[in-house]
This record gives C-alpha cells, structure tokens and sequence, in this order.
C-alpha cells in the first residue's frame, strides 16, 4: 500500500488515558508513512477519540465527529471511545462515519482500515505538543459509582505488565522528555497484570523513578483511600517523583460520598492530605468535585466548600452533575434544579480561584525550578510552565524553548498564575 503523501488528523476528548491512546494512533500511522494533516488539507484518515463522562462530553464528541465529517469528505473516518461504546448505533448513522470501533478492540483500531498490514505496536514514543508525556499503565475500573458510566463502557479493570511500561518511559526519555505522569482510569487498581503475585502502584513508582535521565514523575487522578504508608513513601522519598498530586474529593459530604458509592470519607480525604503535608509542607493537591449530585443539600454543599477551604486545592476541576444512562444516580430522587446547580458550580470556581491564589502568594520570593511548556498568547515575551509542586509559572524572557529546566525566583503572584524571573 502506498502511504506517501497519505494525512491523517485525529481528535482526543476527555480523560489522559484517551490522550494517550490517540498518540499511539498517531505513532503508528507515522510509523505507517502518514503525516498530520495542517488544518486547511483534507485527511484520508480521520479518528476521533470520544468521552461520555457528561452530557457536555457526549456533545463535544458529536460535533468532533461532523466536523471531521464534514471537513473530510473522502476520509475513512473511525470513531472509538466511551461515547462510540455507550451510543454505538447512534455514532454509524452519522453521515461519514466509516467504522465505529468498541473500547475492548482500540488497540487493533488500525486493523479495521489496515488489515494486511503489520501494524507497528500500540505504544506511544513522543506526546505531540506537550512537555510532559502521559504513560497509560491501567484501563478499566471496578468501582461502579453511582454516577459514572465508565466501567460499563471501558470495562473491568487491567494492567499494563511493568516490563512494557518501562519500555515506553526508556523510549520517551530518549526522545527528549523529562517528565512522566503514569495514568490510568482507575490507577489506583494497577496490579501490573498479575493476579497471584501483583505489582503495586507503589513498587512500580520505584521503578520507573530510577530510570536513567527522568526528571519529574507524576501520578495521574488517585482516590485518597489507595494512598496508602508504602505508596506515599514511594513519593515523598523517590529521586524524581513529584510533591503534588491529584487527589479525587468529588463531594466533602460524607452523606453525598457514601450515596455515590465512593470507597473513603471525608475524614480519610483529610487524613492523606496531612500525612503529606505534614512530610512535605510544599506537597500541593488538585481535585475533581461533582455539584448538584441528587439530594445535595445546601449543608452538603457547605461540607465541600468547607473541604476546599482547608485543603486550599492548587486547581479544582468541577463538573455539574447531569444524568448518564443505566447509572444508579439517574434513578435517585431529590433531583437538585439547574439552577441551583448553575449557582453552585459558579461559587466553586470563584472559590477555587480565590483559594488557589491564596495558596501559591506564599511562595512569592522563592527560588524554584520550572519545567517550561509553551509560548504564552496573552503574555508576549515568555513562557508557561510549572514548578515540581504544579505552580503554575509564567517565565519572564523570550530566550527559552519548551522543555527546559530553569530556576527562577518568584517575583509576583497573579489569578493565572506565578510570574518567575530567569536566575542567571
């Protein structure tokens, strides 16, 4: 098959994990002779990478869909991901569709269009457009919130083994990256795919901690009851591993927490928060938090701002409540009105804000490393990045690239974010 001049574009929603698994598309069609399309050419392959977390999500898919559709008339155009698997009938009978491709055959996505071809291996060597490069080390959860759609559409949980994660960080390493985030859907479940003898999450941040030229390691979206003594030593004692991490609050009511189905109260959120804290006064955190859940009162509410207050999160994404299918919420009653939810997520984000630039002015006059990311459009002259504990920072000077270490000293606090300026 001839691939010379063949483009592609492809189109990631949602969580990291779909991010990952479309730079592995993309490595594989570059490996197959392929290049990124620019925005203005017209692709003749075209995968979009959906989400069904919220009702937004599966909007957002449907309309990357036509677009590409429209975009792209003469494309093979494959869409895969969590909205493909929920609404399978739905995403064939839009017009382009060529292939609708289920969450248990996304890494054979390419055989569908490439059957006699040998597909390179399903693994990513670069992450377009980013510093720090996302290793998918688990899929699936066995949680069912009452909530969430994701275990019936991405299915029970598995892990990589660690020999083929070590791999893929060896390689991005080699290719220029410096930090690492292991990421999964439930990465709390990793076993390394072995049920009589597993490999902890911890034991496997052990190792890759100590592969050779990594900078900084991340752990992606945890729940606070799998940070257990073993996993936070494993972070507060690694050689790389990073003083900052995303830990799941979704609701600070232990009334709202136990009719989600979640596996911790507020008290244990509480718990981990200190134990790290106390070992590590610089350790930052950033959240999810879920408002307007079914019978959330204006108390329940005032829990989660209460937790927000004392944690002082170094970002909040927050997310309103809106009914998935074949969940158990979507049958409770005491459905909380729109309006109130409208309200309730505005407070949250003014909170957010306000808090999370409380937190980072105390580190104003610091010296601090930062990992630099991106030119910044609404600041001319400097580069975004952040500090080893996720301070945001604008870097002061245009003689920077992206992916550079630089220390900087902290020089003043804005609601983006820190201003930093170069130390010769």
């Amino acid at each position: 098959m001839t691939t010379s001049n063949k483009k592609f574009k492809i189109v990631s929603l949602g969580c990291r994990t779909n991010q990952y698994e479309s730079q592995a598309y993309q490595d594989q069609l570059i490996a197959l002779g392929y290049t990124a399309a620019q925005e203005d050419e017209e692709a003749d392959v075209c995968i979009v990478n959906t989400c069904t977390v919220t009702e937004t999500a599966d909007s957002s898919s449907r309309h990357a869909i036509r677009q590409l559709a429209r975009e792209n008339r003469h494309s093979q155009l494959l869409v895969t991901g969590c909205f493909a698997e929920r609404q399978p009938q739905v995403v064939a009978q839009i017009e382009g569709v060529t292939h609708v491709v289920l969450n248990r055959d996304k890494e054979q996505l390419l055989a569908q269009i490439f059957p006699e071809e040998g597909l390179p291996e399903f693994s990513i060597q670069r992450f377009e457009a980013h510093t720090r490069a996302f290793v998918k080390v688990q899929d699936g959860c066995n949680s069912f919130c009452t909530y969430c759609i994701i275990p019936y559409v991405r299915g029970r949980s598995r892990s990589r083994s660690v020999d083929d994660i070590l791999q893929e960080v060896h390689q991005l390493i080699a290719n220029g990256y410096k930090e690492v985030v292991l990421t999964g859907i439930n990465i709390g479940d990793f076993d390394g795919g072995q049920e009589k003898e597993p490999v902890r999450l911890a034991d496997l941040v052990r190792l890759v901690d100590q592969v050779p030229g990594l900078e900084r390691l991340r752990i992606s979206s945890i729940d606070p009851d799998e940070v257990d003594d073993d996993l936070a030593d494993a972070v507060l004692n690694g050689k790389t591993t990073c003083p900052s991490m995303h830990i799941v609050l979704q609701s600070g009511s232990n009334v709202i927490l136990k009719r989600m189905n979640r596996k911790y109260t507020r008290q244990i959120f509480f718990e981990t928060i200190d134990r790290l804290r106390a070992a590590q006064p610089d350790f930052t955190f950033t959240t999810d938090i879920i408002v307007g859940f079914p019978g959330e009162t204006e108390i329940d509410f005032q829990d989660t701002l209460e937790v927000m207050q004392q944690v002082k999160f170094a970002k909040v994404h927050m997310f309103p409540y809106s009914d998935r299918p074949r969940t158990r919420s979507a049958l409770m009653p005491n459905k909380v009105p729109q309006e109130v939810i409208k309200d309730r997520k505005q407070t949250v984000l003014r909170l957010s804000e306000q808090l999370a630039f409380e937190m980072r002015q105390v580190y104003v006059s610091r010296r601090m490393w930062v990992l630099t990311e991106s030119l910044d459009d609404k600041r001319p002259g400097g580069m975004t990045g952040h500090t080893a504990n996720f301070l945001p920072v604008w870097v002061e000077g245009t003689h920077f690239t992206s992916n550079q270490l630089v220390e900087v000293e902290l020089v003043a606090n804005t609601p983006e974010g820190l201003i930093g300026r170069f130390i010769q």
